[in-house]
């Protein structure tokens, strides 16, 4: 028997008569994909995981079956079995081929054969020994699909069921630690909702619905949460502002789950912050946001509203392994009790795939010569003015508008793009020269986005954010773009300002790794070498642990830093303009990278093989693919059976564009790819 036979006619009735599917609250999930597979041009994807059984019992999976034919020998599925179970943190797995259950248990590593598929009662004690009524309780509400058009993927599922076991043994600062693009807030969601349905309280007595905190440090994610947590009953959602506040003269408490900025929660009159207006044991849970931010520093401005409400169960979200400069967060919350990497994202075709185009200019430095005009300012002489002086202590306009037409002249001026500045007047200068150059009728072709932008910024941002708006087309930020916002259609982010710190740069790389349909890569334009933050041994791991500083006195701030905390900004700024002539005497250079999801440079080859697998093998060398496409009925015939295999037209397009040959033919592409022959151009061909 064939694979199919031996599950329908062997595997499946064993399973039955061990009470799967039959026994309440059983269930069993065939064909069940855990990845997506890795995205590939032209809407293909690599081969994704899939797992020929999972075994569900009282709502959660506990164990995958690899099934073989009859004709194998059962041990042909033990290598599937284990990476099936380790892929989705299950503890008990099975090779099976009909005749014969080979069971591996993850945990304790033995392994061997037996004679019946366990019951669901028994596989469920295995694997909870210890009892936990909590556990037992959160696992029997089913996950929220928002009418059916959101289902949860394997990795969300850990983090959740490890949220709520981890609640459920009564820890009280739980970390997740989740690549940017993953889906936090719906994480945060679906654990919430569980809380929300089983009346889990402080008291855990089920007496009352749980009172939730969502703490964000800007408007825009505190918004976004709440409308992403819209399955609740309309009455249990608040959004706590200071607005409201003065209107009600109190703050909220009329609801379940309540959303605010930690700038309101510290902001009061007469110096007293409103979250001390709440009782310290008024919240049951609190998730705070991008947790990373500052506030689990010792003298950060947020911990003083952490520790207050201390009582409550606080979960953090972050996107940032361990490192350095944030290692107070990792004190503070503990171990993650679950990490999901960019890597991982990437490789599970869960996020986009990058290319980066290093972008240098004989203007990248100055040095002031005599005829350079000085417009304002001192100059210093003989000091060389590098890439972090620019748009801070001197602004030479002919430089930026340089590289807004590079930009405009590289990227699909119909792509969704950020533009990351140095400050908030430098994304202002930056939005107006695109608007003067870029080809687009719009008048908002290209807007600015930042915190001295209010709520038109905001506004701006939403109509960015939706992928049904072609207009505004371009942001320009600084800090406030960085991290959370959710948008999902970005193709192209153009670095203009030095990124120092790896949070910040992983961070920015993630506003373009959402997924939307058609989109197989994204670009990062990079003008001041941050692509050197990939060969950073941290770009996927953990770093050593840092020495321990020296202690020092607990204090709270009373201060908040806007979210363009970063920016320095000298009242007086050197401003130079270039003698005449000299601007059209600037000349740049690009060169194109490739990256692997875990920060390894690859060459083109290999990252076209990862995004559209290897080409059909139709010829055996660049002779026999010459003379096919010599011959019009052959070439034809050719590029019929190229389609059929994938690699139709829109792909080959995308080929060219993606090595950089639109002026070359399409043989060229073809042999680039099969034989790392450069394209020659249609121009040089003629001449």
């Amino acid at each position: 028997m064939n694979e199919a036979e031996t599950k329908a006619e062997l595997i499946d009735p064993k399973l039955k008569e061990n009470g799967w599917g039959v026994v309440e609250g059983s269930k069993i999930l065939r064909e069940y994909y855990i990845t997506l597979g890795r995205i590939q041009t032209g809407g293909g994807r690599a081969k994704p995981l899939k797992a020929d059984y999972v075994l569900v019992y009282k709502e959660c999976k506990l164990a995958v079956i690899e099934a073989k034919s009859d004709e194998l020998e059962v041990g042909e599925g033990v290598a599937q079995a284990k990476n099936y179970a380790e892929k989705l943190r299950i503890e008990t797995t099975f090779a099976a081929n009909g005749r014969k259950i080979y069971q591996i248990c993850m945990k304790t590593g033995t392994e061997g054969l037996i004679n019946n598929f366990p019951t669901p009662y028994e596989l469920w004690n295995k694997t909870f020994s210890t009892q936990n009524k909590w556990h037992d309780t959160f696992s029997q509400v089913p996950f929220e699909n928002l009418g059916g058009t959101k289902t949860v993927r394997y990795y969300q599922e850990i983090a959740i069921n490890n949220t709520m076991a981890a609640i459920a043994e009564g820890k009280q600062r739980i970390l997740l630690t989740m690549a940017t693009g993953t889906g936090k807030t719906f994480i945060a969601f679906q654990i919430a909702w569980k809380l929300f349905q089983t009346r889990w309280n402080l008291k855990r007595d089920g007496g009352r619905m749980p009172r939730i905190l969502f703490l964000a440090d800007r408007n825009i994610l505190a918004d976004q949460a709440f409308n992403d947590f819209s399955a609740f009953p309309e009455d249990a959602l608040v959004r706590i502002s200071p607005k409201e506040i003065s209107k009600r003269g109190r703050v909220p408490t009329n609801g379940s789950i309540f959303f605010t900025i930690f700038q309101t929660f510290m902001s009061g009159p007469d110096n007293t912050p409103y979250f001390g207006a709440y009782p310290a044991d008024y919240f049951d849970f609190i998730v705070i946001d991008e947790c990373h931010r500052g506030g689990a520093n010792d003298e950060g401005n947020w911990r003083g509203i952490m520790e207050y409400f201390s009582p409550a169960v606080q979960l953090g979200l972050t996107a940032t392994p361990k490192r350095s400069d944030n290692v107070d967060t990792y004190k503070y919350f503990g171990e993650p009790v679950y990490v999901y990497s960019l890597k991982e994202g990437i490789n599970d075709g869960f996020l986009t795939p990058f290319k980066v185009k290093r972008i240098k200019t004989t203007l990248d430095d100055y040095i002031y010569t005599s005829d350079d005009q000085v417009i304002e300012g001192e100059v210093e002489a003989g000091k060389i003015y590098t890439e972090s002086d620019f748009n801070r202590i001197i602004e030479i306009k002919e430089r930026e508008t340089k590289r807004v037409k590079i930009i405009l002249f590289e990227i699909d001026q119909k792509e969704k793009t950020i533009v990351f500045c140095a400050t908030q007047i430098h994304a202002m200068v930056v939005r107006d020269l695109i608007n003067q150059y870029k080809t687009s009728r719009e008048p908002n072709y290209c807007v600015r986005v930042t915190a001295n932008d209010g709520a038109l910024g905001e506004q701006y941002l939403r109509e960015f954010q939706d992928n049904e708006n072609k207009i505004p087309t371009i942001l320009t930020t600084s800090q406030k773009l960085s991290t959370g916002v959710d948008a999902r259609n970005i193709r192209n982010i153009i670095l203009m300002r030095p990124i120092n710190s790896m949070i910040e740069f992983k961070q920015i790389v993630g506003r373009g790794t959402r997924l939307f349909d058609g989109k197989e890569y994204f670009t990062i334009y990079d003008f001041v070498d941050a692509y050197r933050h990939f060969a950073d041994p941290e770009w996927d791991g953990e770093p050593i642990e840092p020495e321990p500083k020296p202690e020092s006195p607990k204090k709270v701030k009373e201060t908040y830093d806007s979210s363009e905390q970063d920016e320095t900004e000298t009242n007086k700024k050197l401003k130079i303009k270039l003698r005449d002539g000299k601007e059209r005497e600037i000349q740049h250079m690009i060169s194109t990278s490739f990256w692997s999801a875990d920060g390894k440079p690859i060459s083109a080859q290999e990252f076209l093989q990862n995004l559209f697998g290897i080409l059909p093998e139709y010829f055996k060398d660049e002779n026999e693919l010459r003379t096919i496409w010599s011959n019009p009925i052959t070439c034809s015939a050719f590029l019929e059976k190229l389609a059929v295999e994938g690699y139709g037209k829109d792909v080959l397009i995308t080929l060219q564009k993606l090595i950089n040959a639109e002026k070359s033919d399409l043989f060229d592409v073809l042999e680039y790819v099969s034989f790392a022959l450069q394209p020659i151009t249609r121009e040089r061909l003629s001449n």
